[in-house]
């Protein structure tokens, strides 16, 4: 890929609203050379508030009404960063966010929505369900519907709130609790009068019909005055019994823009101008449910938030470049399509209200068309490389390349380019260059030995502080795959031209986010070197120390011992999958996760249960370091596909084709796979890991035990995935079974050692 022009001015989004979707889709489509856009979202499945009632309905499924910030926000070239903010520093012009360092910015815009007040009411916060912030009502709502459809008897569900929000969200909740229980008992409690008093009275009067119909009482005119649980406190002294309360009042704001001293109306909502920018600081703007504004007041509802998705994005360019910015209106009249749950919708405008099928049919192909805008997005295509000079090959792909382990030099190329090099020899080198293992060992002191490994690599995350923290976590295996206890650690850093502010605080970052990890396992980062480059690249050289007679080595394998991976497999395919905007933004986060997982705690308890070999899996993939392990030990193995640990997305990713740009090079470690070829074998056993978890041969009688220690520890994709078998083909020590490891345990001895047990493709 091309690299980047110098960040020259930060534009920050706070909040993955719906105007923030349509910014990052504009700056996609137009990019402004310079400015660096930087989206700090809670959720990165962002929920449309439009097709929401359909969800709770059954109507949509999960990814139906989500939009996927992390493929938009790849395709924007936007940094994303994974968390909430907590509050901004509007003199030092710094977002502060929750586990990460703080976000300097040029330009703030903030997008978080509302939530209902709860504040008012007390036991509200404790025991009822907010419908707001949506992504979490999503996650309880879902949780939420399953236990209830599993209850013996009526069910008794509570919404607070009768504005068309919880009447819809009333109407929604029946729909798809009566097909599962058939006994749904719903009360609708409001301090209003009536129903739905922002709407006219036609409408107000269709979904009394409807309410009635479907036996959903309503009780007007009583405010809720406190919640406890199972049970509304009504303000006459009345109470509404509810095995579930759901909580759809007013909206309210988070404290932290009035803390840091915007200009807020009386409710804590931003006041901003035509512009959609502060009333108080020119480089802050605020839109949809957090702002208000000051001279074209409107209902907190999803349609205004849509609609200034594009004057906001054509005022942020604007303001980035120093032209003049454009006013904006909002309508005064809008075309309300509220849904019934039952596959029909009511359309309210002004005095008019008409209802069917045909209306739900129209909202459905509304919602879908904006959806499309946010969720079809164009490919991602390198650009073609040029012909080469004639008489020269021509090398291809070479624009797409991974980071992280996927930008290794693949294994064979290696051990070729190392072949010829005679390094000298020392006494104290106890484990050096001509070792298949993780690290050099070198002896200090009788009974006192050295670990030294080296890791770099280019980012394949946009933020640095995360990079750092993974790229540290990363370095630390070798030192964990050998046994040994971190001590030191020196740094490498390369970052991209740019002013000099944006430098170093890139630098900050990404060193904050290392030493965090290195100081976690004890090590002192104590020195480095920086330098200017085309991308952001970071090596660490990890220094270690172990009593040499227990070092860990790949050799040491023996027939019946049980392979134990720790770690589940597929960041090299999520990641290629990623740069493409092909990988939904839910695997990403879990194959973080995976690669913020520390190898300590596994590393501990397989020395514990005396593993007899280890290694960790990275850049060559499980087969390629499967290799290095029982050449050394010169055993061989039965590897259990079935019970390969895999990390959500990997296969789908593979069957669709995307690799890593060092898959066909691990591939070529087929040929030491018993009759197998690359197109026949599961593609996840060649794929190049970042920040991989541990294997390990663990004798058979303790390998239960050391499994359910790894997984009480948190390593809950650990998984027994094969057999230490004699070595019966040296060309060729490894077979994999397409079954379960019982289906290997199974088998009589002979077999075992004899039968190849080829898997397809599509047996992993």
């Amino acid at each position: 890929m091309k690299p980047r022009a110098p960040a020259v001015r930060d534009l920050v989004l706070v909040g993955g609203g719906h105007s923030h979707v349509a910014v990052l889709k504009a700056f996609a489509m137009k990019p402004l050379p310079g400015v660096r856009t930087t989206l700090i979202a809670r959720d990165v499945h962002t929920p449309y508030s439009g097709m929401l009632p359909g969800h709770v309905a059954g109507h949509y499924g999960l990814d139906e009404c989500h939009i996927d910030l992390r493929p938009l926000a790849n395709l924007a070239g936007a940094r994303i960063y994974h968390g909430a903010a907590t509050g901004i520093d509007l003199d030092a012009r710094l977002v502060f966010c929750e586990g990460r360092p703080p976000v300097p910015y040029d330009a703030v815009s903030i997008d978080i929505g509302s939530a209902p007040r709860t504040v008012d009411v007390p036991g509200a916060a404790e025991h009822a369900v907010p419908v707001k912030p949506i992504g979490r009502f999503v996650r309880r709502w879902e949780a939420l519907a399953d236990r209830l459809s599993r209850r013996a008897g009526p069910v008794r569900i509570a919404v607070v709130g009768g504005g068309a929000g919880g009447v819809e969200l009333a109407l929604s909740v029946h729909h798809r609790l009566s097909r599962g229980t058939g006994a749904v008992a719903m009360t609708i409690v409001d301090a209003a009068g009536v129903l739905l008093p922002a709407h006219n009275e036609a409408t107000r009067a269709r979904f009394a019909r409807i309410l009635a119909a479907r036996r959903i009482e309503t009780v007007l005119g009583r405010a809720a005055v406190r919640v406890e649980p199972g049970r509304v406190a009504l303000e006459d002294g009345g109470s509404v019994d509810a095995d579930e309360i759901l909580w759809v009042t007013g909206a309210a704001v988070e404290a932290w823009p009035a803390a840091a001293g915007l200009d807020v109306d009386g409710d804590g909502f931003i006041r901003v101008d035509d512009f959609l920018r502060s009333t108080s600081h020119p480089d802050v703007f605020a839109c949809g449910d957090v702002a208000t504004m000051v001279n074209h007041e409107r209902p907190k509802a999803g349609v205004f938030a849509v609609r200034q998705g594009p004057p906001l994005a054509e005022n942020l360019r604007r303001a980035l470049t120093g032209r003049p910015l454009r006013s904006y209106r909002p309508q005064r009249a809008w075309l309300s399509l509220i849904s019934t749950g039952d596959a029909r919708a009511v359309a309210s405008r002004g005095r008019l209200a008409v209802e069917g099928r045909w209306v739900w049919r129209l909202k459905d192909r509304i919602d879908r068309r904006w959806m499309r805008k946010y969720t079809d997005l164009p490919e991602m295509e390198a650009e073609p490389l040029p012909a080469p000079a004639p008489g020269l090959p021509r090398v291809d792909d070479l624009e797409m390349r991974c980071g992280g382990c996927g930008a290794k030099i693949g294994q064979s190329v290696l051990e070729r380019a190392i072949e010829g090099i005679a390094p000298r020899d020392r006494d104290d080198v106890l484990i050096g260059l001509g070792d298949p293992d993780d690290a050099a060992v070198v002896r200090v002191a009788p009974g006192i030995a050295q670990v030294q490994t080296v890791d770099h690599f280019r980012s394949f995350v946009d933020d640095p502080y995360l990079f750092g923290r993974i790229a540290a976590n990363h370095a630390l295996g070798d030192i964990y795959a050998m046994g040994a206890e971190p001590r030191t650690a020196l740094a490498i850093v390369t970052v991209p031209y740019g002013p000099e502010e944006k430098i170093g605080a890139e630098i900050a970052d990404m060193m904050q986010g290392a030493n965090e990890v290195l100081a976690e396992a004890g090590a002192a980062l104590v020195g480095g070197h920086t330098g200017e480059g085309a991308e952001r690249a970071l090596g660490l050289a990890v220094t270690g120390q172990a009593d040499p007679a227990r070092v860990l080595r790949k050799a040491g394998m023996r027939p019946g011992d049980r392979l134990i991976l720790t770690k589940a497999l597929g960041t090299g395919t999520l990641f290629a999958a990623d740069m493409r905007c092909k990988a939904k933004g839910r695997w990403i986060q879990g194959a973080i996760a995976s690669m913020l997982a520390s190898n300590r705690a596994a590393a501990e308890i397989l020395v514990r249960h005396g593993a007899t070999a280890c290694t960790d899996v990275t850049g060559f993939g499980l087969a390629g370091h499967l290799v290095e392990m029982v050449r050394a030990s010169a055993a061989g193995v039965a590897l259990a596909a079935a019970d390969l640990p895999i990390l959500d997305g990997a296969l789908d990713c593979l069957a669709a084709g995307i690799e890593s740009s060092l898959h066909g090079q691990n591939a070529r470690q087929a040929r030491a796979i018993r009759g197998g070829e690359a197109g026949t074998l599961p593609p996840i056993l060649f794929d190049p890991q970042t920040a991989g978890g541990l294997l390990a041969s663990v004798p058979e009688g303790r390998a239960a035990d050391c499994l359910a220690a790894l997984r009480e520890a948190g390593c809950e994709d650990a998984a027994v995935v094969g057999i230490v078998e004699p070595l019966t083909d040296v060309a060729a020590p490894i077979r994999v079974h397409p079954g379960p490891l019982a289906e290997i345990e199974d088998r009589p001895k002979a077999v075992r050692e004899d039968s190849p047990g080829l898997p397809s493709a599509a047996s992993a």
